[in-house]
């Protein structure tokens, strides 16, 4: 599933993982330094301020901003090139180098999403201004903020866009690899139930699923580490939190507490999904397959047999749809009770009258960026679900090709054969 496509998986990942945390590291304690002297964004117009200029903040980090993009596209070449040197590998430039380009591309949208964070405070601070004081904005400073996020915004849609049709891409070869991989051991895998669908079918959903949730997981990741620091900072706003008073560093706190809340409750209430939906695709293949042997043999697909099998697939399914009734009540309920979490939060704060309208949707807004990245198992849990099963269908294929014995349910659609 994973050696077909990228060099060497047990050592790749690792050592991505590896390289991140000290690009990071010489990046906090160095490169970040290094910009008014080594940047280029001079030739597009974003070069430093000269220190004697007393620059405008917003100035400072937008040239902060263009170095930092220039720093990660130096370290990800350097990095896909010495893998490539060091673990070559057919796919090597869909596997690890679009994966660098789609790692660029992510950190570049969330940080499109917090200048469209930071246009909100603006905008509402200066709609609060308008407000309380007619004739203290004119027409053409309102159109201009809106022009603002017009232009913020198309950025973030032509990336979007991008990304999107790059990961088409990159899923359709990752599934191509385990498709190549797998087709030239068929003579081996052709006897195990389902083959067929696992190979046309599953190789397919496996890589848009992990691709899926490992860019969110990405993404989550560096949305944190864009926000979490403009959610601490806005902390200092919130005094004290309702029931429980004052607590440093009050809208992180809440933050985590209640994903962590989130996730344990999902995760209870989930544990049994894994299980029947692997068994659910099992006896769908099942009845699937004798089917298809009745459009050639007449002697298969008798009445009693279909009845049997589809059988099978009717308990399976009322099962599933038990356990998801359940899982559900806890899901939608948990989601709906977090919009309101950050107004209960701020409650105090919003009746002392200890913040503008424009800090209260920076506040807002940043509180939910946080949330939903600590919520990343919350929100993808049914995903998990669905690949655990698809993973559990082409692990069979990696044990017979181990001669390792089956799992449980592998076993017991083998001896009914």
């Amino acid at each position: 599933m994973f050696a077909s496509f990228f060099p060497t998986p047990r050592l790749f990942f690792p050592a991505a993982l590896l390289w991140t945390a000290l690009v990071m590291a010489l990046w906090y304690a160095v490169a970040r330094d290094l910009g008014p002297s080594l940047s280029l964004g001079g030739l597009a117009g974003y070069a430093y301020p000269p220190p004697d200029a007393n620059p405008a903040a917003v100035d400072v980090e937008t040239a902060r901003n263009i170095w930092l993009f220039q720093y990660m596209i130096v370290v990800e070449a350097v990095f896909v090139a010495l893998v490539r040197w060091l673990m070559p590998h057919p796919w090597h430039w869909w596997s690890v180098g679009v994966s660098a380009v789609l790692v660029f591309l992510m950190w570049f949208q969330v940080q499109l999403d917090v200048m469209i964070n930071n246009w909100f405070g603006t905008f509402y601070n200066m709609v609060q201004q308008a407000l309380a004081k007619p004739g203290a904005i004119t027409q053409p400073q309102f159109f201009g903020q809106l022009a603002t996020f017009g232009g913020i915004a198309m950025v973030y849609i032509l990336t979007a866009v991008l990304t999107a049709f790059v990961t088409s891409h990159y899923v359709f070869r990752w599934r191509t690899a385990m498709n190549d991989f797998y087709v030239d051991h068929w003579g081996r895998l052709r006897h195990i139930e389902g083959a067929s669908q696992r190979i046309q079918e599953d190789t397919q959903r496996f890589a848009s699923t992990v691709e899926g949730l490992g860019a969110n997981l990405v993404s989550a990741l560096m949305t944190l580490i864009a926000f979490l620091p403009i959610l601490w900072g806005l902390s200092s706003y919130v005094k004290e939190l309702p029931l429980v008073g004052p607590v440093p560093q009050a809208l992180v706190f809440v933050a985590v507490l209640w994903a962590a809340v989130g996730t344990a409750a999902l995760a209870v209430a989930g544990i049994r999904l894994p299980g029947l939906e692997f068994r659910n695709q099992r006896v769908e293949a099942a009845y699937r397959k004798e089917l298809v042997l009745g459009e050639d043999d007449e002697a298969r697909a008798a009445p009693p047999t279909l009845r049997d099998l589809f059988t099978d697939v009717r308990t399976n399914y009322f099962r599933l749809y038990w356990n998801f009734l359940y899982f559900n009540v806890v899901r939608y309920g948990y989601l709906q009770a977090s919009v309101l979490v950050p107004y209960i939060a701020l409650a105090p704060s919003i009746v002392a009258g200890g913040l503008t309208l424009g800090v209260m949707q920076q506040v807002i807004r940043a509180f939910g960026r946080v949330e939903d990245s600590f919520q990343y198992l919350v929100r993808s849990w049914t995903t998990i679900v669905s690949l655990l099963s698809v993973y559990k269908r082409l692990r069979a294929f990696e044990a017979t090709l181990r001669d390792e014995p089956l799992d449980g349910i592998e076993a017991e659609a083998a001896a009914r054969s």
